[in-house]
């Protein structure tokens, strides 16, 4: 028998052997390698025997198959990354029904990756997956950091938060899970919130410029000199950087390079954040104009006079572009194409700063009497009111059926975005100005020019 079990156990080692050196030579590739839940990447590899059949996996759950051509190889087999994949490294893995096989890693991620969340506004974010109106109110104090914002938000992307301190003139970039800093840059006083897109950081300042920043060193790549102070929040298509500034003028900027594309005249001081949807570029404006403007030239589609001024960002949902104005009690609803109005909301307080959240059909709006409205997004009819002990400049967010949004009565509210019902609340002991976001799990925002703040739920409190 010990004879015999010679060969028998040396075919074993010599398979094992060819086994382990095809699955060392196979390789696998995914594009993009990160993104949120829903996120389609193409699956490509290589060193497979040629006709294989070959199983894709996401972690363990089978998402696609094909057959390796004459070389071993195949390229480009999409699969989506599921809905409910959470936030962090996960494996993507391709192998054959003999067991050779490769794999990579995919990071999911649900970033906030400037003010408006999408360069269309509405302060949604669609991809959360672990806060939820079940669990929200289970948030625990993750760290604080001894700077705020002040009236401007934050931006997440790739594990950094990104802070623009309006104290010490410095952007700041956090280790978004520990608050450590990794870096901070000073490029004078701002108020605008800071927008990232692809690996690079865009902020105004003070100074009237607008500054690109490398995201993770923090090394200016270019600025660009307005003729005012640039308190509006740059959003990012297309490779395109829009942003207004206090000269009363848009412009669209060269993502790359900071060249000026075109510029575009107001009749006020252009502190919104601009909006871009479906080739168009909505504008406010001190003057109490909101303009949609060509997004390729420039060129002027439309424009629409408010009642008073306009300090608040657009948001564009559905067709409608939504806006609030400054010291004038109404919430508008146009039609994005024509500029036609749709519907006004009045309250008996002002929408000063609050920019509207959309959601699922509602508006989500902060106001000077203190309330946050719900409304309908066709209708402009109210459908519940939550009252604070403060004014509301605080923008709301959403993410996953909870609204968050801050209050002068110092505390951060996090409420049922279909009915209203307080869920979870957290007092700070100052003014809260700025507007929180979420991403990956956390919520970020900040209190007066003092603190900013990171929450998350403990271990295991997590929706699966």
């Amino acid at each position: 028998m010990r004879a015999a079990s010679k060969p028998i156990l040396a075919a074993t080692i010599v398979a094992f052997l060819l086994t382990t050196l095809c699955f060392s030579q196979s390789s696998l590739m995914v594009s993009p390698r990160s993104g949120p839940p829903t996120t389609e990447t193409d699956v490509s590899g290589r060193g497979f025997s040629p006709g294989a059949k070959i199983h894709i996996y996401f972690d363990s759950v089978p998402e696609g198959a094909t057959v390796a051509n004459s070389s071993g190889s195949f390229s480009n087999v999409a699969i989506e990354i599921p809905a409910s994949a959470t936030p962090g490294e996960h494996r993507v893995r391709a192998e054959t029904s003999g067991g050779v096989g490769a794999q990579t890693l995919f990071r999911v991620n649900t970033n906030w990756a400037m003010f408006g969340f999408q360069s269309a506004g509405g302060r949604f974010n669609p991809y959360e997956n672990q806060l939820s109106a079940s669990n929200v109110g289970g948030l625990e104090l993750s760290w604080t950091f001894a700077d705020s914002p002040g009236y401007s938000s934050f931006a997440v992307a790739d594990g950094v938060l990104y802070i623009a301190s309006d104290e010490d003139a410095n952007l700041y970039a956090l280790n978004a899970s520990t608050g450590a800093k990794l870096w901070s840059s000073h490029i004078a006083n701002s108020q605008s919130s800071p927008a990232v897109a692809d690996g690079v950081v865009y902020i105004g300042s003070t100074d009237h410029n607008v500054y690109a920043l490398n995201a993770g060193t923090g090394a200016v790549l270019w600025s660009f000199a307005t003729g005012g102070f640039v308190d509006s929040s740059p959003s990012v298509a297309n490779g395109v950087v829009y942003v207004g500034s206090d000269d009363y003028n848009v412009y669209a900027l060269n993502a790359e390079t900071g060249v000026k594309l075109w510029s575009f005249t107001t009749n006020g001081f252009a502190y919104a954040s601009p909006t871009v949807a479906n080739g168009l570029v909505y504008a406010a404006s001190f003057g109490g104009e909101v303009y949609a403007l060509n997004a390729s030239t420039g060129d002027e589609v439309w424009s629409f006079t408010a009642e008073e001024s306009v300090y608040s960002s657009p948001a564009v949902a559905d067709g409608i572009v939504y806006f609030g104005c400054y010291y004038c009690d109404y919430i508008y609803a146009v039609d994005a194409a024509s500029g036609e109005e749709l519907w006004t909301f009045g309250a008996s307080g002002t929408f000063p700063f609050s920019s509207q959240a959309v959601w699922d059909g509602i508006v989500y709006a902060g106001s000077g009497d203190k309330n946050v409205y719900a409304l309908d997004a066709k209708t402009g009819e109210e459908l519940w009111t939550f009252t604070t002990g403060g004014g509301v400049e605080s923008s709301p967010a959403v993410a996953n059926g909870v609204v968050y949004v801050g209050s002068y009565d110092f505390n951060l509210y996090a409420l049922n975005a279909k009915t209203g019902e307080e869920l979870w609340s957290f007092p700070t002991g100052n003014y809260i100005y700025s507007s929180p976001v979420v991403a990956n799990g956390m919520v970020y925002f900040g209190s007066g020019y003092v603190n900013t703040y990171a929450f998350s739920l403990p271990a295991g409190g997590k929706d699966k």
